[in-house]
């Protein structure tokens, strides 16, 4: 069993800090998590390619752009993400950490932005849009400046991003196709269900169990943008 602590170090200091990151899982456990990496990143990469083919034909070059953003979001997400967990425990592997949790950030609001660019209330779009790019950017410094800080903080606030835009559902939501919808919701579904098992540290597999769920709930959005753009 491949056990490793490292110590935090505070962004403004070579010290480390009180808390520790620990890696637990055995070689049946880092192998599934492995092979549902794999899968992420192949079948991504091919899902990003017709995504971004169909569009060209399908859409308007706006829509090409928007689509543009949220397949580099959902790339960057898997192959972090696939980086990350599988190299081996190093002091490499903590800073890392800091791309594939910011990363996360960026995923949802790649994923909104073809979303929203479809919403008819130009004003709520607008502000929406700011909002989840301005959120995410905060998440992002505070991953790669304060690493291991505010990880409980960082779930909630990626749960919190990613249900925002139904606070808007009547301005702009209502536009939206909705097969698009439902998608939408699915995925957000399985999002905030597979946190249970990425809390879950106790349970061998959680790992891989919480990274099944990431892909399912990413396939989910994929396919709501595959359907708006197909519209």
């Amino acid at each position: 069993m491949t056990i490793f602590r490292l110590k935090q170090l505070a962004s403004t200091s070579v010290q480390a800090a009180a808390g520790a990151v620990r890696w637990n899982y055995d070689r049946a456990e880092l192998i599934a998590d492995g092979i549902v990496h794999g899968i992420g990143v192949f079948g991504g990469l091919i899902a990003a390619t017709v995504l971004i083919v169909l569009t060209a034909i399908y859409a308007t070059p706006l829509e090409l752009g928007v689509v543009s953003i949220y397949v580099a979001g959902l790339l960057a997400m898997l192959v972090l993400s696939a980086i990350y967990n599988l190299w081996p425990v190093s002091p490499v592997k903590w800073v890392l950490r800091r791309f594939d949790h910011s990363s996360i950030y960026g995923l949802i609001a790649a994923t909104y932005t073809p979303f929203i660019a479809q919403m008819k209330d130009s004003i709520s779009a607008v502000a929406l849009l700011i909002g989840v790019w301005c959120v995410a950017a905060i998440g992002i410094l505070l991953k790669l400046l304060f690493p291991g800080r505010f990880d409980r903080v960082a779930v909630a606030l990626y749960l919190l991003m990613g249900w925002s835009g139904f606070a808007v559902y009547d301005a702009g939501m209502t536009s939206l196709p909705t097969l698009t919808v439902w998608f939408i919701v699915a995925g957000g579904l399985l999002y905030s269900f597979g946190v249970i098992f990425h809390a879950w540290h106790r349970l061998r597999f959680q790992n891989a169990i919480w990274h099944c769920f990431v892909l399912l709930g990413a396939a989910c959005h994929y396919t709501a943008v595959m359907d708006l753009v197909l519209a």
